[in-house]
């Protein structure tokens, strides 16, 4: 079952996706906070999906892969990644 992430905890003076260091989610009523680290970690594991929910549509949360760099979370829609993640509220 998906999850979706409400909330995000940026890094000091980090202003991309990239400085995201953790979420708070929400699911079947419960909800929680967990890093950056961990979210990638659950993300990769078979069945696992979280999401944003915007004001007309659902967007899916995936993990971006550079060289040299961290994993970080970004959006993807439409076969492009986006920035969805950043318009959350802080927390």
């Amino acid at each position: 079952m998906a999850v979706l992430i409400t909330h995000r905890r940026m890094s000091p003076g980090g202003t991309g996706n990239e400085h995201i260091t953790d979420v708070k989610w929400l699911q079947d009523g419960k909800t929680g906070s967990i890093s950056k680290q961990v979210a990638v970690e659950w993300l990769d594991k078979d069945g696992s999906a979280a999401y944003v929910q915007g004001p007309q549509s659902r967007t899916e949360v995936g993990v971006v892969r550079e060289a040299g760099k961290a994993p970080y979370l970004r959006t993807h829609a439409n076969g492009y990644w986006n920035d969805n993640l950043l318009s959350l509220p802080l927390f």
